[in-house]
């Protein structure tokens, strides 16, 4: 790196990688927002907004947040140790942290068997904080890198996929960029659950709107979060949502915000995910996050209760008003009949081009109505356990809402 590339250190420094330039007073002012100085003389000592930057910085450290992950980390480590090669090599170009987040398994000793992969522990788990915010936090402090990758220890990298994602967010001039995964999926409930819940999402985060900054909407995916280190800075880093059970989408009303440049779509070509492996994960996993990615969980709930009576009830209805034939006026109940069949086929049409929007195989969708009731439940379960209980817990964690 040369001498006039090399980032300026010191806690008021700020030198912009992606031509991010610093607001001044007045303009700051205009666009609402805060300058992001604000941040750092909030900061606790020994945070990135006080601190030398290390030098010379890489260009990438990608972070992987584990809790007892066993079963999962293998995978995901391999195929970002295998992004690794001669123009852009793990160790020298970017580095692969893992945060053991105090698990009780075997999660870091799995980290510890990949050469070029540093495992660090996570701080203490302090009040205010949830434990993945603080385990991102503790190796952001740490990182060098001029892009910081956040993403699951769920995920398998498509090769290429972190090059791919950094120049993607260049071209965008994208402060943050975030991919929805590809979603693996096992047994009739995942199958049938997930494109019902992935459909609203992409009905109530539209990616084009997320990614126009004249809209307001703003989402983003944790499993894949990948944030310029000055628009890092400026976002507060994770100690600005330590609190919140949704950091990632917190952190994109950030960015949204503060004009930051956000971009967010589905990503199918770069990575893919699978969010559980038991159903009690699943449950306690939408439980603790369905009620905060929809404002109306209980309403949505209401509707799609009425989805599964009408996806059911009706032909059922309809049997028995062709079944009345044989008695008087059978023509009329007949008609009746048909009519009933034509409304239940609208409700089919409509309900099926809903969930296309999920992302997921034509098997997946085609099975979705038997994951109805288990959606109901859970929107009611995660709407009672916010709004109600005020407390949701994650991973053998309670965390008040």
């Amino acid at each position: 790196m040369k001498d006039d590339d090399r980032p300026a250190t010191g806690p008021g420094s700020w030198t912009p990688v992606l031509g991010i330039s610093e607001a001044t007073e007045s303009t700051s002012r205009q666009a609402g927002q805060e300058d992001w100085r604000t941040w750092a003389r909030a900061a606790v000592p020994g945070t990135v907004f006080d601190q030398p930057e290390p030098e010379p910085l890489c260009e990438l450290t990608v972070i992987v947040p584990a809790r007892n992950e066993e079963r999962s980390l293998g995978a995901c480590l391999e195929s970002l140790v295998a992004q690794s090669e001669e123009i852009f090599q793990l160790g020298r170009d970017w580095e692969l942290i893992v945060i053991d987040d105090h698990s009780s398994d075997r999660t870091a000793e799995i980290a510890q068997g990949f050469a070029g992969v540093t495992v660090k522990t996570a701080d203490k788990l302090e009040r205010g904080w949830t434990g993945k915010t603080n385990a991102m936090w503790t190796a952001a402090k740490k990182a060098r890198g001029k892009w910081l990758l956040f993403t699951d220890a769920d995920t398998i990298h498509e090769p290429g996929d972190l090059r791919r994602a950094i120049h993607e967010a260049e071209r965008h001039r994208s402060g943050v960029l975030s991919y929805s995964p590809r979603q693996l999926v096992s047994g009739v409930a995942q199958r049938s659950l997930m494109p019902l819940i992935f459909c609203e999402l992409a009905l109530a985060y539209p990616p084009a709107k997320v990614s126009d900054p004249a809209q307001r909407i703003a989402a983003a995916n944790g499993q894949f979060l990948l944030i310029e280190r000055e628009a890092y800075r400026r976002l507060g880093g994770h100690a600005s949502v330590a609190r919140n059970v949704l950091e990632d989408v917190e952190l994109a009303f950030l960015a949204k915000r503060r004009r930051l440049g956000l971009r967010f779509r589905y990503a199918s070509d770069a990575v893919s995910a699978r969010m559980y492996r038991s159903f009690g994960s699943m449950v306690e996993g939408w439980t603790k996050n369905l009620a905060l990615l929809f404002n109306n969980a209980l309403m949505l709930a209401l509707w799609r209760a009425l989805d599964f009576v009408l996806l059911f009830g009706l032909p059922i209805l309809a049997a028995e008003l062709w079944d009345a034939h044989f008695v008087a006026r059978s023509m009329e109940w007949l008609a009746g009949g048909w009519i009933i069949a034509l409304l239940w086929v609208r409700t089919l049409f409509r309900f099926y081009r809903r969930v296309a929007k999920s992302n997921f195989p034509f098997s997946d969708c085609l099975i979705s109505p038997l994951g109805l009731p288990l959606f109901v439940l859970l929107l009611y379960r995660s709407w009672f356990q916010h709004r109600i209980l005020k407390r949701v817990s994650w991973k053998g964690r309670s965390y008040g809402t």
